[in-house]
């Protein structure tokens, strides 16, 4: 099932537990608007390279639209489509005034130069200019960009507008980023696991966790969980999976990593089978790659009792289904990673104030919207009988539904 697919029936579940209005319903799940453009830049060798560009705008009954772009092959509308309408919920989830969109350039980052990537970067920031800003729509950094990326947009579109440091989110410190932003993602994914955990009566220390991905999120989360005693016992990337029933020394594997080696050639474990990472014996399973990773072919042979969802869509509906009924308790990803999108917003409220924050207050602040998310989630499934994906899912609809009532759609 794709994402798009999944998202939409998630939506519809939430709505029929809402009980809204079958007109409201179908006006939630259009998009405010589509965009896609064609962006042609000379190569470095002289050729002329051409590549589609995506900018979804789902929905901005609560604020600004807010989301990724991301550069990646497989980038398609019906995905970008899917993951902008997860923002909107992800950011009524957290309580932060956005609502959501998503973006991307159907390229391979790996194949392309710096100075290639940074044509492309800005041919595609002057091709919708006009339809971001600061209180309309703010981009972010994704799969495959990061803060170069949103540097180029910033400076591309601040010579249509002028200066604009709030106009894109996780931009590099000396432009008006924010401390704490590069591990927000990974600490809000440990913020959220220990306050589902506390619910019975478990903490981090001493139990097993297995993660899936060691890019950004999964990296931060690795070195967080290690340093408040949980134990990682399997952990996988795109070069390698490896593993240590006494649990993996993450600061020497970051170090490992930091100086160009790969996972599989970490001496502190032993290699195995991708495959068998997600199905792995732990307390705690945290995919943090890709989407679709667990499906029905593999749901009933999950060991994991907790699965924390850092990754958007891992988990596909006919596999929520097996997992539930094993009694396997799944975090939903539009609670578990919003710790990004959150420290996103502090940084846009940052640049509005032009009053930067210490990292400190960044965590700290970071910590209060997930626990008091959680707490909200719980509320909802309680009142509802429902799981905590329906919790998240019925929290975020309602908050946009509201919004969206009060505005006065129908006019």
């Amino acid at each position: 099932m794709n994402s798009l697919v999944a998202t939409s029936r998630n939506f519809r579940q939430a709505a029929r537990i809402l009980g809204l209005d079958s007109k409201l319903e179908k006006s939630l799940l259009i998009p405010f608007r589509e965009i896609k453009v064609e962006c042609s830049i000379p190569r470095d060798d002289g050729s002329l390279a051409s590549f589609v560009g995506f900018r979804v705008q789902h929905d901005n009954a609560r604020g600004p639209m807010k989301g990724g772009i991301r550069y990646h092959p497989e980038v398609e509308l019906d995905e970008v489509n899917a993951l902008a309408q997860l923002m909107t919920w992800k950011t009524a989830v957290v309580d932060i005034p956005y609502g959501g969109a998503k973006g991307g350039i159907g390229c391979s980052p790996r194949d392309l130069s710096k100075s290639e990537l940074e044509r492309l970067t800005r041919v595609f920031t002057q091709k919708i200019h006009d339809l971001i800003g600061t209180h309309t729509d703010v981009p972010a950094p994704d799969m495959g960009t990061n803060a170069q990326t949103m540097a180029w947009i910033l400076d591309e579109y601040s010579k249509f507008h002028g200066h604009s440091p709030a106009v894109v989110t996780g931009k590099p410190i000396d432009l008006g980023g924010s401390l704490g932003r590069e591990a927000a993602t990974g600490r809000g994914v440990v913020f959220a696991t220990d306050a589902l955990l506390g619910e019975y009566g478990k903490s981090i220390q001493g139990l097993t966790f297995a993660i899936q991905g060691f890019g950004n999120v999964g990296s931060w989360a690795a070195k967080l969980i290690h340093e408040s005693g949980g134990k990682i016992v399997a952990i996988g990337d795109v070069s390698g999976t490896i593993r240590n029933r006494n649990g993996l020394d993450i600061h020497q594997l970051l170090k490992h990593k930091a100086e160009g080696g790969l996972l599989k050639d970490f001496t502190g474990g032993d290699a195995m089978d991708p495959d068998e990472l997600l199905v792995h014996e732990c307390d705690v399973l945290i995919p943090c790659a890709l989407g679709g990773v667990l499906h029905r072919e593999n749901a009933a042979s999950v060991k994991a009792k907790y699965i924390i969802e850092a990754a958007n869509h891992p988990t596909d509906p006919e596999a929520d289904e097996i997992l539930s009924k094993k009694g396997v308790v799944v975090l939903p990803d539009i609670y578990a990673n919003a710790g990004g999108v959150t420290v996103s917003y502090f940084e846009w409220v940052q640049n509005i104030q032009g009053f930067m924050w210490h990292e400190e207050k960044v965590n700290l602040e970071l910590q209060r919207y997930m626990k008091t998310a959680f707490r909200n989630i719980k509320d909802m499934c309680i009142s509802h009988g429902c799981n905590l994906r329906m919790g998240a899912f019925t929290l975020g609809v309602s908050r946009v539904a509201r919004a969206t009532l009060l505005r006065g759609w129908e006019a």
